[in-house]
């Protein structure tokens, strides 16, 4: 199967996100030993909430979404996932190893897969490995519990902001530009409002000359404007 990135440069996406950083090359060498690469059409499912949890991820390509559906069969959309993210991760150091959320590909996606036994016990055998871990876990933390705060606490027009100033791309020629490709009802379902809601606050940033919508592409025309826009 030819998989989207090659072998180096898939080894150098994989060794630049947090969980792998701390290994050295025997280290790395051994969790490689055990990854798969799965490719995923669009809306493919990669596990379900409840299935055990033996493997964890890194998105090698496309975007992954992460969600739970409630009672009444609403789905709420937690994260999506994109190249360089891992997920399922945190999976490991909980005493229930099932998989709290379950995931879809929102497009074509190809997904590294890790045996969390083999990562367990590497950092069963290196102290060094362990504060280096969990010094990233507890950052990782913060931005969680400033997030919920962003969701809980702040109005809906800031939410949208919040999100589109993470997603902000600069070109060479200096523009700053966001991809829309992910459908608008799971983003307004990950800032926790409707989706007519949020096609409204794009207008009004539009109308007042924030940003260029074209299609499924955003220009940010004034980005100082974006971050203070409804605080």
């Amino acid at each position: 199967m030819q998989h989207a990135l090659a072998s180096a440069a898939l080894d150098a996406l994989i060794r630049s996100n947090y969980l792998f950083v701390p290994f050295d090359d025997a280290q790395f060498a051994q969790i490689r030993a055990g990854m798969r690469v799965l490719r995923l059409d669009e809306n493919q499912r990669l596990f379900d909430a409840g299935q055990p949890a033996e493997r964890f991820f890194l998105v090698a390509s496309g975007k992954i979404k992460l969600y739970r559906v409630s009672l009444d069969g609403n789905e709420k959309v937690v994260e999506i996932a994109g190249p360089g993210q891992t997920f399922a991760e945190a999976v490991m150091f909980m005493q229930r190893h099932d998989y709290p959320v379950s995931t879809s590909a929102l497009e074509p996606s190809e997904v590294c897969s890790f045996d969390s036994r083999v990562f367990l016990d590497l950092l069963r055998g290196s102290t060094r490995l362990c504060f280096s871990l969990l010094g990233d876990l507890s950052m990782r933390l913060h931005a969680r519990l400033n997030e919920i705060e962003h969701l809980t606490l702040q109005n809906a027009s800031f939410r949208v902001v919040h999100y589109l100033d993470e997603q902000i791309a600069q070109t060479p020629d200096g523009r700053h530009v966001i991809d829309l490709s992910t459908p608008k009802n799971v983003i307004a379902s990950r800032v926790s409002i409707k989706p007519e809601t949020f096609s409204r606050i794009l207008r009004a940033l539009a109308d007042e000359g924030i940003i260029r919508i074209d299609g499924k592409h955003i220009e940010v025309l004034d980005p100082a404007r974006l971050r203070h826009y409804g605080t």
